[in-house]
């Protein structure tokens, strides 16, 4: 496989949402050259080399948006289960051409409903069954009937700011110590971004996960213990819930992962923290 660093990034790239990945992406394709656009609702300071598109996409849009080589779509889910295709419909319309790369983010809960005793791979079928499983799967079908889409489907992001579970230790939060879980560090989560919209050749469907998923009670008492105080207890009556994902896909396309278990990711978060 070509060098990650070896490849160029498009000539301009259109972010459709602007949050804490939008804006870790955009200073890695400016970093290297590229011209970025971030379309977001809101106003807002843009980082350095970044222009902004205000325009909400629950609505069709009154000004047609500029020619882009690349998308990275990055939009939350909506109050119903056909909002992704309808945004995407709308953000279809509004430009001129499909971009040569779509990338979108979607999420392993497509899997909500899904039972299974194996790791969970690109090649299993999500059956899902919430409104919101259904929603991020019709998502990603919108995005590959309109743009021909690679999707990436994360699961657990954590990482600088998302301190979400270690709120939940430090709180002493009863929790169901043999839920299966499985995360993404923020970093690599962006790097994985970066690369599949450089790639000649990406792979159409990417399960971004790490490398440990664990039962949560194992993660917990490693915050717990980092952070020197008692691990949160277990919920007795809870059943054993959640799936295990294969990430094995995701690490061939990166070489390696920066954070490729919780472990190195909540240590470098502690150790961060501000000391009293």
């Amino acid at each position: 496989m070509t060098s990650p660093a070896l490849l160029a990034p498009p000539r301009r790239t259109l972010l459709v949402g602007f949050g804490k990945l939008g804006r870790r992406l955009a200073l890695r394709l400016v970093a290297d050259g590229g011209e970025v656009i971030a379309l977001r609702r809101s106003e807002g300071e843009l980082p350095e080399g970044v222009s902004g598109i205000r325009a909400d996409l629950s609505a069709p849009l009154t000004e047609p948006l500029p020619t882009v080589d690349a998308m990275v779509i990055t939009l939350p889910p909506g109050g119903s289960v056909d909002s992704y295709r309808r945004a995407l419909s709308h953000l279809r319309a509004a430009l001129p051409a499909v971009p040569a790369r779509t990338v979108f983010v979607s999420s392993t809960g497509v899997f909500e409903a899904t039972a299974s005793e194996h790791p969970i791979t690109e090649q299993d079928e999500p059956v899902p069954a919430s409104d919101r499983s259904r929603g991020l799967y019709d998502g990603e079908r919108a995005a590959i009937e309109l743009f021909s889409a690679v999707v990436v489907r994360p699961s657990g992001i954590y990482g600088p700011g998302r301190g979400f579970l270690l709120r939940q230790v430090r709180e002493h939060k009863t929790l169901n110590h043999r839920r299966r879980t499985n995360r993404i560090h923020e970093v690599d989560l962006v790097r994985a971004l970066d690369l599949l919209v450089r790639m000649p050749e990406p792979p159409a469907l990417v399960h971004a996960v790490d490398q440990a998923p664990a039962p949560l009670g194992d993660v917990v008492a490693h915050i717990a213990l980092r952070l020197g105080v008692d691990a949160p207890p277990d919920d007795p009556s809870a059943e054993p819930t959640g799936l295990v994902h294969d990430g094995s896909l995701l690490l061939s396309v990166l070489g390696s992962l920066d954070y490729p278990t919780y472990v190195e990711g909540y240590d470098e978060m502690i150790a961060a923290e501000p000391t009293s």
